[in-house]
């Protein structure tokens, strides 16, 4: 949810400073209405997890074991680098610091994850592959576009060329592996829409690094472009129109893909390119706008968000945490009954 609106604030943004699209006379008000709605949504998010933290640990813990769920720990800072990318004009230069601390816990993660994905047995990527190890590879392309954009050099490239090659693998590892392996329920097939995102961010982040829209970052927005055709010839959207928080994982691809067609229309200026980066841009923000408010409705109206929701933190067994508190408390009852005792 996070990843979806934020990027919108950058969208936005970006149709209001682009040649290609100045035509448009797009007001600023977009940009911090979109800002605005993110920045409240990541603190809610955060507040909350940061309560699952404090009080339900052993989920977290497990979240962070298992498979899928790990992939969603880079978004809270991808979230975080588009909202900087974002900030409403006329704010000054955000300075490099704050890139740096957001680009820590993605490298720690980066070290974490991808070392298991080469040498971690039950967790080598030919076994855990999955659409959603695409954030685990999109967040150095976004850490490299908003390093790029402040000016920085050389880790901008190291994070891109990080993203770049653990991308390669990815893509061949579930290209190798999806038709072979268990198809995935209907409801979570716009997760397939993760593959859209990885090329798009990419060249968005090598036409920074590069200084212009060069051939590199075409490729990479081609290989995109070809992708999401393909995912929208293929999948069925919105199957069935019964409402599912999967339907997130359309949002941050479709913005991504529109981003990229916003800067290459600048670059490659003419009527086709300037109408697909307005058409993709509708079609992002109605469907950001849509989900977001299909969202509101069934958490706070029907109150059916989370319809066939199974936690993987179900389990009998205490955390160690737990059995300590247990031992300490009852050692204290042991003392104060043999210190009862002892009284006359």
């Amino acid at each position: 949810m996070c990843l979806g609106v934020s990027s919108q604030a950058m969208l936005w943004k970006t149709l209001e400073t682009e040649p290609s699209t100045a035509f448009l006379r797009v007001h600023p008000i977009a940009n911090h209405v979109f800002w605005g709605v993110s920045v409240a949504l990541t603190l809610l998010v955060f507040v909350t997890y940061l309560l699952k933290v404090v009080f339900y640990f052993e989920a977290v813990r497990r979240e962070f074991h298992h498979p899928v769920r790990v992939n969603f720990f880079f978004a809270p800072w991808i979230a975080c680098l588009f909202l900087v990318k974002g900030v409403p004009r006329p704010v000054g230069e955000i300075h490099h610091v704050v890139w740096y601390f957001l680009m820590m816990p993605i490298l720690c993660l980066d070290l974490k994850i991808y070392g298991q994905w080469m040498s971690s047995g039950e967790r080598r990527l030919s076994k855990v592959a999955n659409p959603s190890n695409h954030l685990a590879v999109v967040g150095n392309f976004v850490g490299a576009l908003l390093g790029a954009r402040m000016g920085l050099r050389e880790l901008p490239i190291f994070f891109f060329a990080v993203g770049l090659a653990h991308y390669t693998v990815l893509f061949v590892t579930l290209y190798q592996r999806l038709p072979t392996n268990v198809q995935l329920p209907k409801e979570l097939h716009p997760v397939f829409f993760l593959f859209v995102a990885a090329p798009s961010v990419a060249s968005m982040a090598w036409a920074r690094i590069s200084g212009e829209f060069n051939s590199g970052a075409k490729l990479a927005y081609f290989v995109a472009m070809f992708l999401y055709a393909s995912l929208v010839v293929r999948v069925n959207l919105f199957r069935g129109f019964r409402f599912s928080l999967a339907w997130w994982a359309y949002t941050f691809p479709m913005t991504s893909v529109a981003l990229a067609t916003v800067l290459y229309a600048s670059e490659v200026d003419n009527m086709v390119t300037r109408t697909l980066a307005v058409g993709l841009s509708v079609l992002a923000a109605v469907t950001v706008t849509g989900v977001l408010a299909t969202t509101v409705y069934h958490a706070f109206v029907t109150g059916d968000l989370f319809p066939n929701d199974v936690s993987i933190a179900i389990t009998r067994r205490k955390p160690k945490f737990s059995k300590i508190l247990a031992h300490l408390r009852s050692s204290r009852t042991d003392v104060k009954e043999l210190t009862r005792r002892a009284e006359p």
